[in-house]
């Protein structure tokens, strides 16, 4: 990054012309970006996009200053979108697409109104037939998508770049993609599919020297270590992730608060948890994705603590988001944070509606939380035959995903209603593997080789075949062909 800058400086000293100071603004930038100094990076960005430049090349920088912006606060974000959609970019420019959709999908969610999203596929399709460079040019959409809760639409386009980067090699990308990915897999109740995925991207973006997502997937990892009541594990992840190395803070800071949080939270640590919570939920960070996503823990902790009002300013920034990203699951959320806030005579009603919002959504997790809370609420109104089947429901789903301290509690709550808590399941063997030998596993059960794994995730054959061989004893099995019928 000194090189870079250095040279910049010494090119800028042998040209006057003010499109090759622009992009030598850019390379400046992106060395800023890359040490964590955000605000100078997007500031860089800004002024260079502002300057007697084409179109086409201040899009590029908006694009880049967006993602400086994020971490620097909501108002730099608006005003890069604001300055992206009012580009004159023709329909034949390889980023118009992006400029187009990219406000129409964040301003949203910063309580702005604008033109409805457009589907994220009708924006792929157009910007590859313009010459968009895939996938690095169509990352960004990964992101915005979960922004606004099309969560669906960061799996199914973050899988298809991931296989296009793998491809052609593209391997930096990797991680910004693999990331996007375990996002919308946990947001999909799929933990440990998240955890494979985050996994991988977090050893590659140690390897590339990407500090930025080695913080992010650190982060991530940390709040599943949460979800599965690891507590030392989530706790050295946190660490790590918030060790930035700069006066700035770390990129993963607001995954890393929610992991420290969510464990908390299921320790029944309320009061911790609810000043996690508060902090991200309020702070300069409360348009991040995990911010967002994190509010209905804090009603839950405000609650049990007694203290409702302490939810109130994220709760109606919540109900806005809602509003604007429009999908049954996170009505349900916003549900369930109603049931939770009162009046009393409402709540069943709202847990109600809430569970019936969950059915098709495959969010096994949150659907569970809702019964988990119902459950709880109809034990204490002495309706505990009523209150048995939803307890004993999400039991069993916090049970599958490996959540133990959410299991922990629905099996407290299931015998304080006088009935005898199934015995605990049995650990699946495909748990025991580690997240790596977890994906290795799954290829070879494809019908890959060891060679075609080694080529597909960086590694060498030999490493696949190490890896393959401490599987085998720990699945119970002796060779490659009994595999298949695992998956």
């Amino acid at each position: 990054m000194a090189q870079a800058e250095a040279l910049a400086d010494r090119a800028g000293a042998r040209t006057d012309s003010v499109f090759a100071h622009a992009l030598l603004d850019q390379v400046r930038a992106v060395a800023h970006f890359w040490r964590g100094a955000y605000p100078a990076a997007y500031r860089l960005l800004l002024d260079a996009a502002a300057t007697d430049i084409e179109p086409a090349h201040a899009a590029r920088m908006l694009l880049q200053a967006f993602h400086a912006a994020w971490y620097v606060g909501e108002e730099p974000v608006a005003v890069v979108l604001d300055r992206l959609a009012a580009l004159p970019l023709g329909p034949e420019e390889p980023l118009a697409p992006l400029a187009r959709h990219l406000p129409a999908a964040v301003l949203p969610a910063l309580g702005r109104s604008v033109d409805p999203v457009p589907d994220v596929r009708v924006t792929v399709e157009a910007a590859r037939k313009a010459g968009a460079e895939s996938p690095v040019d169509l990352v960004q959409l990964c992101g915005a998508a979960l922004v606004l809760g099309r969560d669906h639409e960061t799996l199914e386009l973050a899988a298809e770049l991931i296989a296009e980067a793998r491809a052609k090699g593209t391997v930096g990308v990797l991680p910004t993609l693999q990331f996007f990915r375990a996002e919308a897999e946990l947001f999909h109740g799929r933990h440990r599919d998240a955890e494979v995925t985050a996994a991988e991207g977090y050893a590659l973006a140690r390897d590339t020297g990407q500090h930025q997502w080695t913080s992010q997937l650190a982060a991530l990892l940390a709040c599943l270590a949460a979800l599965g009541g690891s507590d030392e594990r989530c706790a050295e992840l946190a660490a790590e992730a918030l060790a930035s190395g700069s006066p700035a803070p770390a990129a993963g800071e607001p995954w890393a608060r929610w992991a420290l949080a969510l464990l908390d939270l299921g320790r029944g640590r309320v009061a911790v948890a609810a000043d996690r919570l508060h902090a991200l939920t309020t702070g300069p960070y409360r348009h991040h994705v995990g911010a967002t996503r994190a509010v209905p823990d804090l009603v839950e902790a405000a609650v049990r603590l007694g203290e409702p009002e302490r939810a109130a300013e994220a709760y109606e920034r919540f109900a806005r988001w809602v509003g604007a990203a429009g999908t049954p699951w996170a009505e349900a959320l916003l549900l369930r944070c109603q049931a939770l806030l009162g009046p009393d005579e409402l709540a069943e009603a709202a847990y109600r509606a809430a569970l019936e919002l969950h059915e098709g959504t495959h969010r096994s997790f949150e659907q569970a939380r809702t019964a988990l809370l119902y459950g709880e609420w109809l034990r204490r109104e002495r309706r505990r035959t009523d209150a048995r089947p939803h307890l004993g429901a999400a039991l069993e789903v916090f049970e599958r995903l490996g959540a133990t301290p959410w299991a922990d509690r629905a099996r407290a709550e299931l015998t304080a209603t006088g009935s005898a808590a199934p015995a605990q399941a049995t650990v699946g063997a495909l748990t025991a593997l580690t997240p790596q030998e977890l994906q290795i596993a799954r290829l070879a059960a494809q019908g890959l080789t060891n060679r075609d794994i080694a080529a597909q995730l960086f590694l060498s054959p030999r490493t696949v075949g190490h890896h393959l061989y401490k599987a085998y004893p720990k699945l119970g099995i002796a060779s490659r062909t009994e595999l298949v019928a695992l998956f």
